[in-house]
């Protein structure tokens, strides 16, 4: 264990446990009131590992997302990559593939964002954060088998209120501002209006364009009405238009690496690159946040309503919950990641969903308490990519040694994937709680869920009229074609459209059982299960028949045998979970804790062929054990400390499909990962935060925020590469804001990752490096985290 890691511990087990020896006279906590079960209730009465996160610390802190709110929450990572998002929870993610659902479920007032697109899209005007670990699969639902992650947006107020903040950050050009202004319209009816314009020019210099980048732009708009014509009625409608886009990429060529294979001589992919361009180009390895691409951009905009109804019936409260979401996105990646023209990737995707959620629930007083409800969703997605040559490639003249004068056939090609799909959901659920005595509850909850998809993808060839310039599609059924030939030294084969409808449904119950120690403390213990059901992989690039064999090698004019997937199979998961949530020091302090082990079966992963696919595969077990702390602790009336720490270990049981890294057993392309751990796992993930305020003159206030965050070393590529590990670090950030009288104004300095670490969030190899090297040179790339950032914050209150 080195330095860092017993710091971190040391200091979070500090935070938990010393807090017995503070004076009397020192407040009591103010309680954090959660709606993890669908109820508001105190976080100490809540029988799930959670934690909360104020919007006031998001606002503090700068977290523009998702992405960065994982610092403060241990066992929560997200990770941005070339072509996706994903999102974990206890180490469990779904990967990379716009056919999956998260497996960590997102929920923003109460409405499934089950896109993982849906969660890079940025934070404005939040009341909390709430990220609950393990199944959620009763009230929550949808998926939700490694956790799910509640937003909730702030409401309209009673009183009038208006703030403006705006932050800038020099060193990258980052401009922040954002403006709220609520209150009551009339006697029955209140509305807030919330405004986001968010700029940066990024972190890295693209030294192709001589650009900075990532260049980000976001803006939101977001309405809320809330109408309560008498007090058993509340109607709240929500309104959101959103745009978060992006040029360029924080990512980085990093780690060259060679093999040798008996009889044929090492060819370093820098050499390659280099005879190609006759010494003109130079593959840039070195960490220095300098990279090398033809450009790159996502453009995304967002589009989503909200209808909540709540009222009385009787001594029951009656809720229904309709949300709209539909976003778009059109996306280019020069997935070649150098700066010679070789390939990109366009990428287009539109969704629309429409739910609706009804529930009922029981009063809680009485020796027995309930809720239950329906749900319905129903969705369509069109997703378009096409890998594209250009005209001045040079990555057909790389492959004229393997295959000829032919190979130059690529230029100005194109091999196109379009895919469609339809679903609907309709579950039923129902949560009791027994009293079987003053201190002893009994919680059962069941969901039955019925699911329904139907998709269709299809894969061809295109290429470029060279009179009139149009856009022609090559024939499917002619395996003899050369542009099958030359496709599939990249495990790409054209295929008539697929289409598939599948069912399935499956029943997921949960049973807690819950102990009042006193009158402040419990502990409880928990069975829950959870399945993500089944569905079909959008990124395989052949057909999932290995006997269509829809392309012959350009040299030898044998079939090329490639097989792809179309269709992969649900995912179930079955946890255990000891925890307790305590209050110390005569309510001074608070500790939550957690023990678990969660047992996955056909756990769904995304693997990369090196080439230019994804391919889904059900790994077929893994187990996962860990423990979570947090807790916080007044230490005097100035002074909070706050903090969290995570234990995880990963383990696949069984998982004989796992894609091999570089190098691993060349010629193969599936290696046998059983009793490894998983891309993203640390050991151990911690947190602690100091807060103190301090009293000046003429009313006013300074305080100070000092947050250390800590993680383990971790492997950063899906094959488990041993080059590509992220060695430990502990990042500091911190914040000084200087306050007037009754909060009207702030003025605030925040400095992030002030020891300036450098992080890999992602890495993976690089496309076509292999193949254009004979098996025996690659490399790979690398996203990495922004550097130390100093910035200024500014705030009016009215």
């Amino acid at each position: 264990m080195n330095t860092y890691k017993l710091t971190a511990l040391s200091l979070a087990i500090a935070a938990s446990f010393s807090v017995t020896a503070q004076a009397q006279s020192t407040p009591a906590l103010e309680e954090i009131l959660v709606t993890a079960q669908k109820r508001e209730q105190n976080l100490l009465d809540v029988p799930i590992s959670v934690n909360a996160m104020a919007g006031e610390k998001i606002d503090d802190t700068g977290i523009t997302g998702i992405e960065r709110m994982a610092d403060y929450i241990p066992s929560l990572n997200m990770t941005q990559t070339g072509i996706g998002t994903t999102i974990s929870i206890r180490g469990i993610s779904s990967g990379v593939n716009q056919g999956f659902e998260q497996s960590a479920a997102q929920f923003v007032d109460g409405v499934h964002f089950g896109r993982a697109q849906l969660s890079r899209a940025p934070f404005l005007d939040i009341e909390r954060v709430e990220v609950l670990r393990g199944p959620q699969s009763i009230l929550f639902g949808k998926n939700s088998t490694a956790g799910a992650i509640s937003i909730t947006t702030a409401r309209p107020t009673d009183e009038f209120f208006a703030k403006v903040t705006g932050l800038y950050e020099p060193e990258h050009s980052k401009q922040d501002l954002r403006a709220v202004v609520s209150g009551p319209l009339t006697d029955q009816l209140s509305g807030r209006l919330a405004v986001l314009d968010r700029s940066i020019d990024g972190h890295f210099h693209n030294t192709t364009t001589g650009q900075d980048e990532t260049r980000e732009e976001d803006q939101v708009v977001r309405g809320t009405l809330l109408w309560q014509p008498n007090s058993q009625w509340d109607i709240t409608l929500k309104l959101e238009d959103g745009s978060f886009d992006q040029e360029g990429r924080n990512l980085e060529v990093v780690n060259p690496a060679e093999i040798e294979l008996p009889g044929r001589p090492t060819v370093p992919y820098s050499a390659v690159l280099a005879q190609l361009t006759g010494g003109a180009y130079t593959l840039d390895t070195t960490q220095d946040f300098n990279r090398q691409s033809n450009g790159d951009f996502s453009y995304n905009n967002t589009r989503n309503a909200m209808l909540e109804v709540e009222t009385e019936l009787g001594e029951h409260s009656l809720t229904a919950v309709t949300g709209y979401t539909t976003y778009d996105y059109e996306e280019l990646c020069d997935c070649d990641f150098v700066g010679v023209p070789m390939f990109n990737i366009l990428s287009k995707e539109d969704y629309s969903q429409v739910s609706q959620e009804i529930r009922i629930a029981s009063p809680e007083s009485g020796p027995f308490s309930y809720m239950g409800g329906l749900f319905y969703q129903s969705s369509d997605l069109e997703f378009d990519d096409e890998i594209r040559v250009p005209s001045d490639s040079l990555l057909p003249v790389a492959l004229q040694q393997q295959v000829g004068e032919g190979a130059l056939l690529l230029r100005g090609t194109a091999s196109q994937r379009d895919f469609a799909q339809d679903s609907d959901i309709a579950a039923v659920f129902f949560q009791g709680t027994w009293e079987l005595s003053s201190d002893l509850r009994l919680i059962l909850g069941g969901r039955y869920t019925d699911e329904e998809k139907t998709a269709s993808r299809r894969q061809y060839h295109t290429v470029t009229d060279p009179n009139s310039g149009a856009t022609v599609e090559r024939p499917v059924g002619t395996p003899q074609d050369p542009y099958n030939g030359l496709y599939g030294l990249f495990n790409i084969e054209p295929y008539e459209a697929l289409s598939r409808t599948r069912s399935e449904s499956g029943f997921t119950p949960s049973v807690t059982l819950q102990y009042d120690l006193n009158g402040t403390d419990m502990v409880y213990a928990s069975y829950t299960t959870g399945f993500k059901s089944g569905g079909f992989d959008v990124r395989s690039n052949a057909h999932p028949d290995p006997t269509v064999n829809n392309a012959v090698n350009a040299s030898s004019g044998s079939p090329v045998p490639i097989t792809g997937v179309f269709e992969f199979e649900d995912e179930e998961v079955k946890n255990y979970e000891i925890g307790g949530k305590f209050n110390l020091a005569d309510g001074r302090a608070e500790l939550n804790a957690a023990l678990f082990y969660t047992d996955f079966q056909d756990l769904q992963t995304s693997q990369f062929d090196g080439a230019f696919s994804f391919n889904v595969t059900n790994a077929a077990e893994a187990a996962i054990q860990g423990m979570e702390l947090d807790g916080r602790w007044m230490a005097t009336d100035e002074l909070m400390i706050s903090g969290g720490l995570a234990w995880l270990d990963f383990e696949y049981d069984d998982f004989p499909t796992a894609q091999c890294y570089f190098g691993e057993a060349p010629g193969q392309t599936q290696c046998d990962a059983s009793g490894e751990t998983r891309e993203f796992t640390p050991e151990f993930q911690g947190n602690i935060s100091a807060n103190h305020t301090l009293a000046l003159s003429r009313g006013l206030t300074l305080n100070s925020t000092l947050d250390l965050i800590y993680s383990d070393e971790y492997l950063a590529t899906p094959t488990l590469d041993p080059r590509m590990v992220q060695d430990s670090y502990v990042k500091v950030n911190a914040r000084v804001a200087l306050s007037g009288q009754d909060d009207r104004w702030e003025v605030a300095l925040i400095g992030k990752n002030l020891t300036d670490e450098a992080i890999v969030s992602y890495a993976n190899g690089l496309p076509v490096a292999t193949v254009v090297t004979g098996g025996t040179g690659s490399g790979y790339y690398a996203f990495y985290e922004r550097p130390r950032s100093i910035a200024l914050q500014g705030t009016l209150r009215f």
